[in-house]
Protein backbone atom coordinates (compact mmCIF):
# COMPACT_ATOMS: atom_id res chain seq x y z
CA UNK A 1 0.00 0.00 0.00
CA UNK A 2 0.81 3.79 0.12
CA UNK A 3 3.73 3.37 2.84
CA UNK A 4 5.64 0.72 1.00
CA UNK A 5 6.08 2.75 -1.96
CA UNK A 6 6.62 6.00 0.18
CA UNK A 7 10.20 5.18 1.21
CA UNK A 8 11.81 6.32 -2.03
CA UNK A 9 9.85 9.52 -1.86
CA UNK A 10 10.52 10.29 1.20
CA UNK A 11 14.20 10.38 0.20
CA UNK A 12 14.02 12.30 -2.65
CA UNK A 13 14.40 15.84 -0.63
CA UNK A 14 13.61 17.54 2.93
CA UNK A 15 10.26 18.63 1.82
CA UNK A 16 9.50 14.69 1.44
CA UNK A 17 10.46 13.92 5.00
CA UNK A 18 8.88 14.53 8.44
CA UNK A 19 8.95 17.53 9.23
CA UNK A 20 10.70 18.52 12.56
CA UNK A 21 10.25 21.79 14.70
CA UNK A 22 13.79 22.51 12.95
CA UNK A 23 12.39 23.03 9.76
CA UNK A 24 10.16 25.35 10.42
CA UNK A 25 10.84 29.24 10.76
CA UNK A 26 8.56 31.95 11.90
CA UNK A 27 9.15 33.46 8.10
CA UNK A 28 8.21 36.85 9.36
CA UNK A 29 5.31 35.68 10.71
CA UNK A 30 3.90 38.29 13.10
CA UNK A 31 1.39 36.47 15.83
CA UNK A 32 0.23 39.75 17.26
CA UNK A 33 -1.78 40.31 13.84
CA UNK A 34 -3.53 36.54 13.76
CA UNK A 35 -7.51 36.87 14.08
CA UNK A 36 -9.07 34.07 16.21
CA UNK A 37 -12.53 33.70 15.96
CA UNK A 38 -13.70 30.75 18.51
CA UNK A 39 -17.04 29.43 19.41
CA UNK A 40 -18.20 27.77 22.97
CA UNK A 41 -19.02 24.08 21.88
CA UNK A 42 -22.39 22.76 22.08
CA UNK A 43 -22.57 19.26 21.12
CA UNK A 44 -26.53 19.07 22.51
CA UNK A 45 -29.51 18.32 20.88
CA UNK A 46 -30.40 20.93 18.46
CA UNK A 47 -26.42 21.33 16.83
CA UNK A 48 -26.25 17.62 17.04
CA UNK A 49 -29.54 17.35 14.57
CA UNK A 50 -28.09 20.40 12.03
CA UNK A 51 -24.79 18.22 12.07
CA UNK A 52 -26.61 14.61 11.27
CA UNK A 53 -28.67 16.22 8.38
CA UNK A 54 -25.38 17.38 6.51
CA UNK A 55 -23.39 14.22 7.73
CA UNK A 56 -25.67 11.63 8.71
CA UNK A 57 -27.12 11.40 4.79
CA UNK A 58 -23.88 8.95 4.19
CA UNK A 59 -25.49 6.23 6.17
CA UNK A 60 -29.27 7.24 5.19
CA UNK A 61 -29.02 6.77 1.76
CA UNK A 62 -26.58 3.15 2.16
CA UNK A 63 -29.78 1.85 4.55
CA UNK A 64 -32.18 3.30 1.95
CA UNK A 65 -30.18 0.91 -0.86
CA UNK A 66 -30.33 -1.99 1.87
CA UNK A 67 -33.91 -1.62 1.97
CA UNK A 68 -34.56 -1.23 -1.75
CA UNK A 69 -32.66 -4.52 -2.30
CA UNK A 70 -34.51 -6.67 0.67
CA UNK A 71 -37.29 -5.35 1.79
CA UNK A 72 -40.83 -5.56 -0.26
CA UNK A 73 -41.39 -4.53 -3.70
CA UNK A 74 -43.70 -1.30 -2.47
CA UNK A 75 -40.73 -0.02 -0.50
CA UNK A 76 -38.49 -0.41 -3.26
CA UNK A 77 -40.62 1.32 -5.68
CA UNK A 78 -40.76 4.36 -3.53
CA UNK A 79 -36.94 4.17 -2.76
CA UNK A 80 -36.27 3.91 -6.47
CA UNK A 81 -38.55 6.88 -7.38
CA UNK A 82 -37.29 9.14 -4.70
CA UNK A 83 -33.87 8.25 -5.93
CA UNK A 84 -35.02 8.81 -9.63
CA UNK A 85 -36.27 12.15 -8.94
CA UNK A 86 -33.02 13.30 -6.73
CA UNK A 87 -31.04 12.52 -10.41
CA UNK A 88 -33.31 14.24 -11.92
CA UNK A 89 -34.28 17.68 -9.77
CA UNK A 90 -31.35 20.50 -10.33
CA UNK A 91 -28.62 19.53 -7.43
CA UNK A 92 -29.46 23.16 -5.62
CA UNK A 93 -32.86 21.71 -5.36
CA UNK A 94 -34.92 23.92 -4.03
CA UNK A 95 -33.08 26.86 -4.44
CA UNK A 96 -33.51 29.49 -2.02
CA UNK A 97 -34.24 27.52 0.71
CA UNK A 98 -32.35 24.95 0.33
CA UNK A 99 -29.40 27.15 1.02
CA UNK A 100 -31.26 28.13 3.93
CA UNK A 101 -30.76 25.21 5.20
CA UNK A 102 -27.68 24.46 4.56
CA UNK A 103 -26.50 27.65 6.53
CA UNK A 104 -28.61 26.29 9.27
CA UNK A 105 -26.30 23.01 9.41
CA UNK A 106 -23.25 24.90 8.90
CA UNK A 107 -24.17 27.30 12.07
CA UNK A 108 -25.19 24.02 13.80
CA UNK A 109 -21.76 22.49 12.45
CA UNK A 110 -19.72 25.57 13.67
CA UNK A 111 -21.19 25.03 17.58
CA UNK A 112 -21.18 21.54 17.36
CA UNK A 113 -17.50 21.20 16.92
CA UNK A 114 -16.68 24.71 18.89
CA UNK A 115 -14.91 25.75 15.82
CA UNK A 116 -11.79 27.71 15.89
CA UNK A 117 -9.85 29.38 12.87
CA UNK A 118 -6.81 31.54 13.13
CA UNK A 119 -6.41 33.53 10.23
CA UNK A 120 -2.28 34.62 10.60
CA UNK A 121 -2.58 37.37 7.92
CA UNK A 122 -6.02 39.13 7.70
CA UNK A 123 -4.83 42.14 6.24
CA UNK A 124 -2.76 39.99 3.60
CA UNK A 125 -6.47 38.48 2.80
CA UNK A 126 -8.15 41.45 2.42
CA UNK A 127 -5.06 43.21 0.14
CA UNK A 128 -6.05 40.14 -2.53
CA UNK A 129 -9.48 40.34 -2.17
CA UNK A 130 -9.39 44.41 -2.90
CA UNK A 131 -7.16 43.03 -6.11
CA UNK A 132 -10.24 40.92 -7.70
CA UNK A 133 -8.06 37.57 -7.20
CA UNK A 134 -8.79 34.02 -6.23
CA UNK A 135 -7.36 32.45 -3.60
CA UNK A 136 -6.77 28.31 -3.63
CA UNK A 137 -6.91 27.47 0.17
CA UNK A 138 -5.61 24.45 0.36
CA UNK A 139 -6.94 22.60 3.32
CA UNK A 140 -4.88 19.84 5.20
CA UNK A 141 -5.86 16.47 6.21
CA UNK A 142 -7.53 15.05 4.05
CA UNK A 143 -8.31 12.25 7.18
CA UNK A 144 -11.51 10.38 6.82
CA UNK A 145 -13.97 13.51 5.74
CA UNK A 146 -12.67 16.80 5.29
CA UNK A 147 -16.04 17.96 6.75
CA UNK A 148 -13.82 21.24 8.14
CA UNK A 149 -14.15 23.09 5.19
CA UNK A 150 -17.42 24.35 6.56
CA UNK A 151 -14.97 26.88 7.80
CA UNK A 152 -15.24 28.40 4.61
CA UNK A 153 -19.03 28.63 4.23
CA UNK A 154 -20.13 31.75 3.92
CA UNK A 155 -22.64 31.83 6.39
CA UNK A 156 -19.94 31.43 9.01
CA UNK A 157 -18.32 35.04 8.11
CA UNK A 158 -14.90 33.62 9.30
CA UNK A 159 -13.13 35.46 5.89
CA UNK A 160 -13.24 38.75 5.00
CA UNK A 161 -14.45 40.75 2.34
CA UNK A 162 -15.29 39.27 -1.18
CA UNK A 163 -13.57 36.13 -0.17
CA UNK A 164 -16.24 35.48 2.78
CA UNK A 165 -18.80 36.28 0.12
CA UNK A 166 -18.01 34.08 -2.53
CA UNK A 167 -15.73 31.24 -1.12
CA UNK A 168 -16.73 27.70 -1.79
CA UNK A 169 -15.89 24.45 -1.03
CA UNK A 170 -15.15 21.97 -3.55
CA UNK A 171 -15.07 18.14 -3.16
CA UNK A 172 -15.32 15.18 -5.16
CA UNK A 173 -17.79 15.15 -7.49
CA UNK A 174 -19.06 11.34 -6.92
CA UNK A 175 -21.00 13.31 -4.50
CA UNK A 176 -23.20 15.37 -6.99
CA UNK A 177 -23.79 11.66 -8.40
CA UNK A 178 -25.35 10.31 -5.10
CA UNK A 179 -29.70 10.84 -4.28
CA UNK A 180 -29.88 12.98 -1.68
CA UNK A 181 -26.37 13.50 -0.98
CA UNK A 182 -25.78 15.76 -3.81
CA UNK A 183 -28.83 18.36 -2.73
CA UNK A 184 -27.49 18.92 0.94
CA UNK A 185 -23.93 19.23 0.13
CA UNK A 186 -25.22 21.82 -2.76
CA UNK A 187 -27.13 23.59 -0.06
CA UNK A 188 -23.46 24.06 1.72
CA UNK A 189 -22.54 25.38 -0.92
CA UNK A 190 -20.06 23.00 -2.10
CA UNK A 191 -18.84 22.57 -5.80
CA UNK A 192 -17.06 19.08 -7.73
CA UNK A 193 -13.09 19.97 -7.66
CA UNK A 194 -13.18 19.04 -11.45
CA UNK A 195 -10.80 21.05 -14.13
CA UNK A 196 -14.06 23.42 -15.10
CA UNK A 197 -15.16 23.81 -11.76
CA UNK A 198 -11.70 25.09 -10.69
CA UNK A 199 -10.51 27.05 -13.47
CA UNK A 200 -13.69 28.65 -14.19
CA UNK A 201 -13.46 29.73 -10.57
CA UNK A 202 -10.46 31.30 -10.93
CA UNK A 203 -11.18 33.42 -13.87
CA UNK A 204 -14.02 34.93 -12.06
CA UNK A 205 -12.07 35.72 -9.05
CA UNK A 206 -14.11 33.35 -6.70
CA UNK A 207 -11.95 32.29 -3.99
CA UNK A 208 -12.08 28.30 -3.00
CA UNK A 209 -11.20 25.38 -0.64
CA UNK A 210 -10.24 21.88 -1.51
CA UNK A 211 -8.61 19.16 0.19
CA UNK A 212 -5.36 18.60 -2.16
CA UNK A 213 -4.54 14.81 -0.70
CA UNK A 214 -7.80 13.28 -1.80
CA UNK A 215 -9.24 10.05 -1.30
CA UNK A 216 -5.00 8.84 -1.56
CA UNK A 217 -4.94 9.90 1.91
CA UNK A 218 -7.66 8.30 3.47
CA UNK A 219 -6.06 5.00 2.39
CA UNK A 220 -2.86 5.89 3.92
CA UNK A 221 -4.49 6.14 7.31
CA UNK A 222 -2.93 3.84 10.17
CA UNK A 223 -4.14 3.82 13.90
CA UNK A 224 -0.35 2.00 14.63
CA UNK A 225 1.22 5.46 14.04
CA UNK A 226 -0.59 8.02 16.17
CA UNK A 227 2.45 10.33 16.06
CA UNK A 228 2.44 10.60 12.34
CA UNK A 229 0.05 12.88 10.42
CA UNK A 230 0.41 11.64 6.70
CA UNK A 231 -0.40 14.26 4.00
CA UNK A 232 -0.30 12.66 0.22
CA UNK A 233 1.21 16.08 -1.82
CA UNK A 234 4.73 14.62 -2.91
CA UNK A 235 2.69 14.07 -6.29
CA UNK A 236 -0.27 16.21 -5.88
CA UNK A 237 1.30 19.04 -8.47
CA UNK A 238 -2.02 19.75 -10.45
CA UNK A 239 -3.52 22.59 -8.42
CA UNK A 240 -0.06 24.36 -8.33
CA UNK A 241 0.08 24.71 -12.17
CA UNK A 242 -3.70 25.63 -12.26
CA UNK A 243 -2.43 28.56 -9.73
CA UNK A 244 0.40 29.35 -12.20
CA UNK A 245 -1.60 29.21 -15.39
CA UNK A 246 -4.14 32.13 -12.87
CA UNK A 247 -1.79 33.73 -10.94
CA UNK A 248 -3.86 32.76 -7.77
CA UNK A 249 -2.35 32.58 -4.49
CA UNK A 250 -2.18 29.95 -2.54
CA UNK A 251 -2.95 29.53 0.74
CA UNK A 252 -1.92 26.78 3.01
CA UNK A 253 -4.33 25.60 5.37
CA UNK A 254 -3.91 23.09 8.55
CA UNK A 255 -6.79 21.37 10.60
CA UNK A 256 -6.06 20.10 13.92
CA UNK A 257 -8.69 18.04 16.08
CA UNK A 258 -9.74 16.47 12.85
CA UNK A 259 -8.46 12.89 12.76
CA UNK A 260 -9.71 10.61 15.75
CA UNK A 261 -13.01 12.26 14.75
CA UNK A 262 -14.24 8.77 13.08
CA UNK A 263 -13.38 5.21 13.82
CA UNK A 264 -12.78 3.15 10.89
CA UNK A 265 -11.86 0.17 8.85
CA UNK A 266 -9.42 0.92 5.82
CA UNK A 267 -9.44 -2.09 3.32
CA UNK A 268 -5.61 -2.14 2.07
CA UNK A 269 -3.75 -3.27 -1.82
CA UNK A 270 -3.74 -2.33 -4.62
CA UNK A 271 -7.72 -3.23 -5.51
CA UNK A 272 -8.75 -0.86 -2.85
CA UNK A 273 -6.33 1.92 -4.24
CA UNK A 274 -7.62 1.69 -7.97
CA UNK A 275 -11.24 1.30 -6.87
CA UNK A 276 -11.13 4.46 -5.11
CA UNK A 277 -9.63 6.49 -8.00
CA UNK A 278 -11.96 4.96 -10.27
CA UNK A 279 -15.23 6.20 -8.24
CA UNK A 280 -13.95 9.02 -6.11
CA UNK A 281 -13.87 8.16 -2.69
CA UNK A 282 -12.51 5.24 -0.46
CA UNK A 283 -14.67 1.89 0.06
CA UNK A 284 -14.42 2.39 3.78
CA UNK A 285 -16.40 1.37 7.08
CA UNK A 286 -16.69 4.25 9.61
CA UNK A 287 -18.47 5.22 12.91
CA UNK A 288 -18.68 8.05 14.57
CA UNK A 289 -20.78 9.44 17.29
CA UNK A 290 -23.44 6.50 18.69
CA UNK A 291 -21.73 4.11 17.08
CA UNK A 292 -23.97 4.54 14.26
CA UNK A 293 -21.95 3.50 11.00
CA UNK A 294 -21.71 6.32 8.00
CA UNK A 295 -23.03 8.80 10.80
CA UNK A 296 -21.88 11.73 12.07
CA UNK A 297 -18.19 12.52 14.04
CA UNK A 298 -17.70 12.51 17.86
CA UNK A 299 -17.79 16.09 19.02
CA UNK A 300 -14.04 17.18 18.82
CA UNK A 301 -12.80 20.63 18.90
CA UNK A 302 -11.96 21.29 15.90
CA UNK A 303 -8.80 24.40 14.67
CA UNK A 304 -8.29 25.44 11.21
CA UNK A 305 -5.00 27.86 10.79
CA UNK A 306 -4.83 29.81 7.79
CA UNK A 307 -1.53 30.69 6.51
CA UNK A 308 -0.35 33.44 4.77
CA UNK A 309 -0.70 33.83 0.98
CA UNK A 310 1.60 32.66 -1.59
CA UNK A 311 2.06 34.66 -4.06
CA UNK A 312 2.66 33.28 -7.54
CA UNK A 313 3.21 34.63 -11.18
CA UNK A 314 0.86 34.49 -13.62
CA UNK A 315 2.19 32.44 -16.75
CA UNK A 316 -1.22 31.34 -18.95
CA UNK A 317 -0.32 28.68 -20.62
CA UNK A 318 3.29 28.79 -20.59
CA UNK A 319 3.50 27.40 -17.38
CA UNK A 320 7.26 25.40 -16.78
CA UNK A 321 7.72 22.33 -14.82
CA UNK A 322 10.53 24.35 -13.15
CA UNK A 323 7.89 26.90 -11.70
CA UNK A 324 5.62 23.95 -10.86
CA UNK A 325 8.21 22.36 -8.77
CA UNK A 326 9.87 25.67 -7.32
CA UNK A 327 6.15 26.71 -5.81
CA UNK A 328 4.94 23.18 -4.78
CA UNK A 329 7.98 22.96 -2.51
CA UNK A 330 7.48 26.43 -1.36
CA UNK A 331 3.84 25.63 -0.51
CA UNK A 332 4.85 22.20 1.14
CA UNK A 333 7.40 24.00 3.61
CA UNK A 334 5.08 27.09 3.98
CA UNK A 335 2.27 24.40 5.23
CA UNK A 336 5.22 22.45 7.42
CA UNK A 337 6.09 25.95 9.18
CA UNK A 338 2.36 26.49 9.80
CA UNK A 339 1.86 23.07 11.10
CA UNK A 340 5.17 23.59 13.51
CA UNK A 341 3.78 27.31 14.71
CA UNK A 342 0.34 25.82 15.83
CA UNK A 343 1.19 22.49 16.73
CA UNK A 344 1.49 22.53 20.34
CA UNK A 345 -1.20 24.96 21.67
CA UNK A 346 -3.27 22.22 19.60
CA UNK A 347 -2.13 19.69 21.22
CA UNK A 348 0.03 18.39 18.70
CA UNK A 349 3.48 18.71 20.46
CA UNK A 350 5.00 15.22 20.16
CA UNK A 351 3.42 14.75 16.12
CA UNK A 352 5.00 14.57 12.95
CA UNK A 353 4.13 15.63 9.31
CA UNK A 354 5.13 13.52 6.83
CA UNK A 355 4.57 14.70 3.27
CA UNK A 356 4.34 11.41 0.88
Amino acid sequence: MGNENAKPLLQKSPSNSEISSDDSSSGGVDPSKWKVHETPQDCGLIPTIAVWLWLGWNGIVLMLILCAIFIASRIRLIIIGLFSLSLVLPANFPGKLGYKMGDWMAKGAEKYFGLKTVIEDEDDLIRHSKMNKALIFAFNPHDMLPFPVIAFNTALNRLPGKIGKECAGLMTGAIFNIPLLRHVYSWVRGLPVDKKTFLGRLHKGESFAFSPGGVQEVLMLDPKKPKEVVLYLEKRKGFIKLALQTGSPLVPVFCFGLDGSYRYYVPRGSLTEKLSRSIGFAPIFYWGRFCIPFGIPYPQKINVVIGKAIDVPKEGEKVTQESIDKYHSLFIKELGALFERHKEESGYGERQLKII
